[in-house]
Order: C-alpha cells, then sequence, then structure tokens
C-alpha cells in the first residue's frame, strides 16, 4: 500500500468541506467563533501538537480533556498496542472492562455498579432514562448552560458548541422531547425552589455539572450545590453529577470527592477512556440493578467496553494513582493562572482567570468571574476571538471558542507553561483593538512561527 501523498493545509481543509459538514465532525472545531481557518493537526506528541503544513504549537486543549497525560503517553501507548493484538471488540464482557469498573468503583465509593458507553452523551442519556424508570416520573431538570451531551431531551440551553454559535437549542428536536425538561439558572436557590414547590413529585432527575466546564468555568458554590441534594432528597427526585469533564480530572473521585456530596448517579467520560471513546454511568445497586439484563430499562452499545479502549482507561487512571501527580497538576495550574493574571495586569486588560486544578477560563470581562451562564457578556467573547489568533500566531493552541476552558496535563512543565505565559503578554494587548487581527486571516506564513515557542513534546 502506498500512502497518501502529501497536501497542502488548503487543499485538505477545502476537501474536508467537500465531505463532512462544514469540514469537521464537531462544530467547535470549525473556528465559527474566532477569526481565521483552523489548522489540520496531523501529530499529537507530550504536550504539544504540529499541524500538516509542520508548525507546532503547545497545546492547551487536550481534545477536549481526555489528555490528561498527554499526547501519546508511552504507557497509554503499550497498553493499547498490547490490546489490539489480542483483537479489537468481541462483542462480550472482557477482563479489561472489569479491572477498569474496579478501578472507577474504587474512586467512586458511592456507586456499586457501572456501565460503560462509547461517549459521554450515551452515559448521561442512559442515566435519564434510568432515573425515569427508577422513579416512575418523566420530568428532568437541567441548568443554563451546562452540557450533557447532544441527547434530544437534554439539548435545551447547553454550553459549549451551543453557547459558541449563540444556539439556544437545535433544530431538528421536537417541542414534544424537551417539554418534559425544566431549565434553571445556575446560583439561583430561589429559582430551584420554586421549581420543586411547584413540580416537585413529578421530577425525577437534577443533572447538573458539579463543576459546569462547558460554557466558561463556572465553579458553583458548594452551598448551592448542597441545596440541591437537599431538594431532589426532600421530593423523591435523583440526583445526578455530571463529571464527564470533572471526573478523574480535579482528584481521583472528581467533583463528588472534592465536595463531600453524595449524588444518586455519576457520569464520566474522556479521562476515563485515556483518550479512547468511552463513557459510563454509576450508582449504587438499587439504581443499576433496574437495568437489563437485571430489571426493565433498556441500554445496549455494540462496542461498549471494548478491550482496547478499556486498556487506555486502565493505563491512564493507574499513572494519575501515581504519588504527586494531582498535586503537580494543581502546581503547573496555578503557574499558568497567576501568569495569564499578570498579563492582563500588566497590558490593562480586563478580565479572571477561573481554575480548578488543572483547568483554567479566561473571561475577558470587568468584574468577578461568572457563576452563571447568563453573566458573560458578549464582549468577552469578541475580545477572546483576537486572542486565539494572536495567540495560535505565537505557538499556543487553545480551545476556538471563548465558552470552552483550557486543560494542563502532566505532559506540560514549567518551561512549556512559561511559554504560554510569555505568548499571552505578547498578545494580550491585542484584544481591545477590534482591528488588531483581520477576521479574514488564515494561518500564519511561517513554518517557523511556534518552533522556538515549545518544548520537545516529549510526555512527562
Amino acid at each position: 500500500m502506498t500512502s497518501e501523498p502529501e497536501r497542502s493545509h488548503q487543499d485538505l481543509l477545502a476537501r474536508s468541506r467537500q465531505v463532512m459538514p462544514g469540514g469537521v465532525s464537531s462544530p467547535v472545531r470549525a473556528f465559527g467563533a474566532v477569526p481565521g481557518d483552523p489548522p489540520l493537526v496531523a501529530k499529537g506528541a507530550g504536550a504539544t501538537v504540529t499541524d500538516v503544513e509542520g508548525r507546532r504549537y503547545i497545546d492547551m486543549v487536550g481534545s477536549w480533556g481526555p489528555l490528561i497525560l498527554g499526547h501519546a503517553h508511552p504507557r497509554v501507548v503499550a497498553a493499547v498496542e498490547a490490546a489490539v493484538r489480542d483483537g479489537m471488540t468481541f462483542g462480550a464482557t472482557c477482563p479489561g472492562e472489569i479491572a477498569l469498573a474496579e478501578r472507577i468503583l474504587e474512586r467512586y465509593p458511592l456507586a456499586d455498579r457501572v456501565r460503560f458507553t462509547s461517549s459521554g452523551t450515551e452515559a448521561c442519556m442512559s442515566a435519564v432514562r434510568l432515573a425515569r424508570g427508577a422513579t416512575g416520573r418523566s420530568r428532568i431538570v437541567k441548568f443554563d448552560g451546562c452540557y450533557h451531551g447532544h441527547a434530544d431531551p437534554l439539548l435545551v440551553k447547553g454550553g459549549s458548541g451551543l453557547a459558541t454559535f449563540g444556539t439556544p437549542s437545535s433544530a431538528g428536536v421536537p417541542e414534544a422531547f424537551t417539554a418534559l425538561t425544566e431549565v434553571l439558572p445556575l446560583d439561583d436557590v430561589a429559582a430551584a425552589e420554586q421549581l420543586f414547590a411547584e413540580k416537585g413529585d413529578e421530577i425525577a432527575l437534577v443533572a447538573i455539572e458539579p463543576l459546569p466546564a462547558n460554557a466558561g468555568l463556572l465553579v458553583q458554590r458548594l452551598e448551592f450545590l448542597q441545596h440541591l441534594r437537599e431538594l431532589t432528597t426532600q421530593h423523591g427526585a435523583l440526583l445526578l453529577f455530571d463529571e464527564v469533564i470533572s471526573g478523574f480530572r480535579v482528584g481521583p473521585g472528581g467533583m463528588t470527592q472534592r465536595t463531600g456530596i453524595t449524588p444518586d448517579l455519576v457520569t464520566v467520560g474522556k479521562i476515563v477512556g485515556g483518550g479512547m471513546p468511552v463513557g459510563a454511568y454509576l450508582g449504587p445497586a438499587a439504581l443499576m440493578d433496574q437495568l437489563t439484563p437485571d430489571g426493565p430499562v433498556y441500554q445496549a452499545g455494540t462496542l461498549s467496553g471494548n478491550p482496547v479502549a478499556m486498556a487506555a482507561g486502565i493505563a491512564t487512571l493507574d499513572v494519575l494513582s501515581e504519588d504527586g501527580t494531582y498535586e503537580r497538576l494543581d502546581e503547573l495550574g496555578a503557574r499558568l493562572q497567576a501568569g495569564l493574571e499578570r498579563g492582563l495586569a500588566q497590558a490593562g486588560v480586563p478580565g479572571t482567570v477561573a481554575r480548578v486544578g488543572s483547568i483554567l477560563w479566561l473571561c475577558l470581562q470587568d468584574g468577578e468571574t461568572p457563576r452563571a451562564f447568563h453573566k458573560i457578556r458578549p464582549e468577552s467573547a469578541e475580545r477572546y476571538g483576537r486572542l486565539h489568533r494572536a495567540m495560535l500566531d505565537r505557538g499556543v493552541w487553545m480551545a476556538p471558542s471563548a465558552y470552552e476552558v483550557a486543560f494542563v496535563s502532566t505532559a506540560h512543565d514549567e518551561a512549556s507553561i512559561d511559554a504560554v505565559i510569555a505568548a499571552f503578554a505578547d498578545a494580550v494587548p491585542t484584544v481591545m483593538d477590534p482591528k488588531a487581527i483581520d477576521p479574514r486571516a488564515g494561518m500564519p506564513n511561517s513554518s517557523e512561527t511556534s518552533g522556538d515557542r515549545v518544548g520537545d513534546g516529549s510526555p512527562a
């Protein structure tokens, strides 16, 4: 076999738009909310990615969260290679599936059982069905700006791509599918109390990201989360913590561990698959045993629990369990936060940097960092768009949306974090000048643009 001939970025971009909607498989990747065309990534190594024309960038996206160990970590690669040699999928329970389930349950002691899926969307969708089946109720509650995947009943006022493109919901979702979905503002106890007073006996499930990270990093007050636990218990509803992003990221047991709150169900994804497509939902036996084959609530998946994905997840969680790993991530996150805050102050640019562990979010507006989606002002997104292009030109790959977060991995080190800080200090003055970045600008012309600003890309 011969490999496909090398093509330029523009050739590949044109081809992608001919064969995929918007040229992408997920909308935010299209760079619709930031200036210029998206680079096409050919390779990732450690804390860097390299595009098809050889430009190398420090990666602060980490495939949107899964790559807490960086790209192509040797132990994950070795585990995947070994698993592939024995078969890619069986459609049957495999030892790796059991081993990963045990590791998850060790970290989430509230749960007795875990069911694997192939994505976070599937996990959240299935958790909703389970809650409805277990309670005999139909109404569910979510929060404005929280994203729980693209299943129809949850695709109402979500974050992520919906926020990026200003879309409150999606075409193709009939009103009847969302008529039983209530949407509350974050950080609003009174609104939650009023809804439960009116409809508490109809509510099957309250779903929340305990650390909302799909419409900015909207860090919630512990008291608000505790109040949701009290309301759901009082009214016989279930509480779901969607930890697809925060699970295994902010600590071994995610926000469930950090808050000390015990939800009824937890969904996880991203990190649990070590870069492979894996999701899962977990809870006590009384709930989880209502799933088929033991109970009446149906859910299935052909590739769920496949041995290759399980091997990647096991290797990732085993590395994370080593002493000092989370402390190291926190140190690097704090170093980046301090550097970004210093850059804002020196440039006189309004903004704050929210951080929990190795997750960070830059909000380019005056005042305190928002805790609710409706408090993010349009100028923040406008300024971020200019910053994004300026950072890309300086060799730093940031999320192409003002509503997405940055992730630090174990593959980052002080040198790479300091390079990001230096690039930011150089770029941030551009954000207040609408003419600083031409919205029609393409990729940087020099293939050397990023070469001097990144590390060697080796995993930590």
